[in-house]
């Protein structure tokens, strides 16, 4: 009993000894295993941020060179380098029926040099490797090219003379059409995996999106260049268009406050017409040269001061002038017609100031001009044919303004009542009587206009108003005013209290 007990007591501690180093056995291969697996997590993480890093400076070189993609195809080149250790790596780009590389990198620059000539001399067609690629746009990936098929047996041939052995081409596709191709050369045979393709192509996309920015910025600033060119010439163009227009009514073309079309409407206008007493005589006995130069001179003084004082210059005839207030702006029917009135007295002074300056010319008989001015309705707006047409005015108010521009003596503003009774608190009028024009009915009153009223004639507070137009009294009336200002002076005196 006792050997039995010894021999089964060894027996389980054998078999004890075995299951354990069984055990163990395992245990260490599940710890391997681990290992294993965790060197192979770490390696994908590392490569996957490597990808990751690749790409991210890749997107920022063509962030900051939207313009030119040389560095994108330098940084792709160098990335590769980085992922694929010890390969060649080569963007090259299609010209008609060439292809051409745009950037290569390798460890050895001899390679780099080689890969150049290689790609020149490299015919577009489909029995050679990159020409197969690019115009089928396809991806030929030849893991060695001893065993390459057999459609790129002329091309696999000169690549093995250089030491090559395997070779994976990513055509870069823009639309339906390939424009590029990005190259993995290694010297050993062996394929991509999976990831590695993705990676070429994520490259390859990136150098497409390079070259379609690149091209479409060229073309936007072509375009923006285009647009200047023409925005200037258009601007160089409507300055001079704008000399055969008023600058209100240009003004309101262009900003769109009203169409070029056919079209009118009645307004309460101020019409003043103008023109030089005498120039027909001069004509005769000026060449036409001198006269020309005359003309435009005395126009080119006139037009600034209707411009200064907001008239719209309707037309030249001639030496006359033809102008009106109260459209396509107004200030309101009395302050245009003040305004109109303020600068045909403008107006006649700097005639006077010309004529010196025409005498001394050689012009011996002064030039004087004769102005008249009405206030009423007319019908303003474009007339004509939609092919050509003016902005301009009709009606009887523009009649009686050119009618009183000819009743009025030289150097004369001459105005109608109308007018008259808008601006007689700020201007010095003397009545004229009345004049029978021809085509109406009655007879209309006139005013000669002798200038602004000037402060020491008027004097206002707030229990006395005094206006004083000394110019048209009579004797009598002078007499009058003159007890009239006694009488208010001796009142004041009375009733002013002595100062301490």
């Amino acid at each position: 009993m006792r050997r039995r007990d010894r021999t089964g007591s060894k027996v389980k501690a054998r078999r004890h000894k075995a299951l354990t180093l069984k055990a163990m056995r395992r245990r260490s291969s599940s710890l391997a295993g681990r290992e294993t697996n965790v060197a192979r997590l770490s390696r994908e993480l590392s490569e996957a941020f490597e990808q990751q890093a690749a790409t991210a400076e890749i997107l920022n070189v063509i962030s900051n060179s939207p313009t030119d993609t040389q560095p994108v195809f330098d940084a792709i080149v160098r990335s590769g380098l980085k992922l694929f250790p010890g390969a060649l790596v080569s963007v090259a780009l299609r010209y008609g029926d060439t292809i051409n590389a745009a950037a290569v990198a390798a460890p050895d620059p001899a390679r780099v040099e080689a890969w150049r000539r290689t790609i020149s001399r490299t015919p577009l067609a489909r029995n050679y490797m990159h020409g197969g690629a690019l115009l089928d746009r396809r991806i030929v990936d030849i893991p060695d090219v001893v065993d390459a098929p057999a459609e790129f047996v002329a091309g696999a041939q000169n690549f093995l003379t250089s030491g090559n052995r395997a070779i994976t081409i990513m055509p870069m596709i823009r639309g339906h059409e390939a424009i590029g191709l990005l190259s993995v050369v290694r010297l050993v045979a062996g394929p991509l995996s999976d990831k590695q393709l993705a990676v070429l192509r994520t490259f390859a996309n990136q150098a497409v999106i390079a070259i379609e920015n690149s091209r479409l910025l060229s073309e936007l600033r072509q375009r923006e260049q285009d647009l200047t060119e023409k925005s200037a010439a258009l601007a160089a163009l409507s300055s001079k268009l704008a000399k055969y227009l008023a600058p209100q009514v240009y003004d309101s073309i262009f900003t769109g406050q009203q169409d070029v079309k056919i079209v009118s409407k009645r307004k309460k206008l101020t019409v003043c017409f103008s023109d030089l007493v005498g120039f027909t005589e001069i004509t005769d006995k000026m060449e036409s040269e001198d006269l020309t130069q005359l003309l435009n001179h005395y126009l080119t003084e006139m037009s600034k001061i209707a411009l200064q004082h907001g008239a719209t210059v309707d037309k030249y005839v001639g030496d006359a002038i033809v102008m009106f207030f109260g459209d396509p702006t107004t200030l309101g029917v009395k302050q245009d017609a003040l305004a109109c009135v303020q600068m045909a007295i403008a107006m006649q002074q700097r005639v006077g100031e010309l004529a010196q300056v025409w005498r001394s010319s050689g012009i011996q008989t002064p030039l004087r001009c004769r102005i008249g001015i009405h206030t009423g309705y007319c019908t303003v707006g474009n007339f004509g044919s939609e092919d050509r047409m003016d902005y301009t005015m009709v009606g009887s108010t523009v009649n009686l303004a050119s009618r009183l521009e000819h009743e009025a003596a030289p150097g004369e503003v001459l105005i109608s009542f109308e007018t008259y009774a808008h601006v007689k608190d700020e201007v010095r009028c003397e009545e004229r009587g009345q004049v029978q024009i021809r085509g109406l009915a009655h007879p209309v009153a006139t005013y000669a206009v002798l200038g602004p009223k000037q402060d020491a004639d008027r004097g206002d507070t707030a229990h006395l108003r005094l206006e004083l137009d000394a110019e048209r009294m009579t004797d009598d009336e002078r007499k009058a005013a003159a007890d009239t200002l006694r009488r208010a002076l001796g009142l004041l005196e009375k009733t002013t209290k002595p100062i301490d």
